[in-house]
């Protein structure tokens, strides 16, 4: 026997409105997101320190290699927290320390003759803190005879307020691993040796005590950075208690997020860039030449926070009412416009990864003349850009009008890039 239903209860039942999607879930999807990816973060940083720890004990070409293995794992889930950068403060206040670049390595450790030496712009790029356990910076005499954490946060990051002497974070921990890449537009990453953190008759370069001693505070110093991160996305921290003070508020900081990471930081200074100046030293990860996982995952990031899914480290999901979720509700083809370009510009990524990882390395992608690396670096950045004028269309969707997306002069002026 077939059961009708009356004309009335039809009406009735197409009439019952959808269940909304409140601001209030969509910024916890957010918060819940960040606090996992920068979790995974100081779980992979912890990895690493005790990958150092092994490779300071005991230098060999074994330990050296795992302790390279951990820093790339590292990368992967760091990555994908820069989405939470330019519309959050405290991440953008704090995001220096531990991941500036490009750095000066010469402040660091030794360098090959044809870094050359202090310049106008910065008089400390060649001052070499492991070979030098007293300098003098800004008139005053420095004790650098025990390396620590504190020494490098407090005295050598930024010293003389030049941003290029990156003391702390990935990039400085990159480059004690690996050393200077030396090999131009070909393809190779840096070669240090582990004899490098030998001791007695066993150690190359010099000063390998020292080398060892700065490689594990400058890890410490990560592990701690990162902790403190971790705990502002914490149910009582102030990062996530200022998404919620205004809902507002917390949606323009995604927005700004996502559309300032895709188009000036992304699209512009880490892509653009570099190809204008045909630059190795403008990769991202330049020691490692892992620049091509760090463009992906920065990529993902964006995609993660539009479609409040993130994959942790482990395997599980963190998943919940997203962004994608309230611009369905208000224009559908938008919501799928989006959608699309983003997995286009993840597809356009994953191009330039599969390049790099079958020997076609960003470094030989870089050199002028290369048409095929140019047209992989500009997919992605075409992509990068299509997609953040689809971001725009949101924010006037959603009536954001306070956000405001960061601009690139490679994208914005290329001709002052040459001046």
């Amino acid at each position: 026997m077939k059961l009708f239903k009356t004309s009335a209860a039809v009406a009735a039942l197409c009439a019952t409105p959808a269940l909304a999607v409140e601001k209030s879930e969509v910024l916890t999807t957010y918060a819940d997101i960040a606090h996992a990816g920068y979790e995974d973060s100081l779980i992979t940083a912890k990895a690493l320190q005790d990958a150092v720890a092994a490779l300071v004990d005991a230098p060999s070409d074994e330990t050296l290699a795992a302790a390279r293995e951990a820093w790339l794992a590292a990368r992967v889930p760091y990555q994908q927290t820069e989405a939470f950068r330019f519309g959050n403060a405290i991440v953008d206040d704090w995001e220096g320390k531990v991941n500036a670049w490009p750095l000066d390595e010469g402040l660091i450790d030794y360098v090959d003759a044809s870094y050359g030496g202090p310049s106008d712009e910065n008089q400390l790029a060649a001052l070499n803190v492991v070979a030098n356990p007293t300098f003098t910076l800004s008139g005053n005499e420095i004790d650098a005879t025990e390396i620590t954490p504190a020494l490098i946060a407090d005295t050598l990051h930024e010293a003389d307020g030049v941003e290029a002497n990156v003391a702390s974070g990935y990039h400085a921990i990159e480059f004690l691993l690996w050393g200077q890449d030396l090999n131009g537009h070909e393809a190779g990453a840096g070669d240090r040796p582990a004899s490098d953190f030998a001791t007695g008759d066993d150690c190359t370069n010099g000063n390998c005590d020292r080398r060892a001693a700065y490689l594990q505070a400058a890890t410490d110093l990560l592990v701690s950075d990162l902790e403190w991160i971790t705990e502002q996305w914490a149910e009582a921290g102030e990062a996530r208690t200022t998404l919620f003070d205004d809902e507002d508020a917390g949606i323009t900081a995604m927005l700004t997020g996502m559309g300032s990471l895709s188009y000036g930081e992304q699209a512009g200074e880490r892509m653009r860039l570099g190809l204008m100046l045909n630059d190795p030293e403008e990769e991202h990860d330049c020691f490692s030449d892992n620049t091509h996982n760090s463009h992906f995952y920065d990529g993902k990031g964006i995609q993660n926070v539009y479609l409040g899914s993130y994959t942790r480290v482990d395997g599980t999901e963190v998943t919940g009412p997203s962004l994608s979720d309230l611009v369905a509700e208000t224009d559908a083809d938008l919501d799928a416009e989006l959608t699309a370009k983003l997995d286009t510009t993840m597809a356009k990524l994953g191009e330039i990864v599969a390049a790099a990882e079958g020997g076609f390395a960003y470094d030989q992608m870089l050199e002028r003349g290369n048409a095929e690396g140019e047209a992989l670096i500009m997919g992605g950045v075409d992509a990068l850009i299509d997609q953040t004028r689809s971001i725009e269309r949101v924010v006037a969707a959603l009536g954001a009008a306070d956000v405001t997306i960061e601009g690139s002069d490679s994208l914005d002026s290329p001709d002052a890039v040459f001046q």
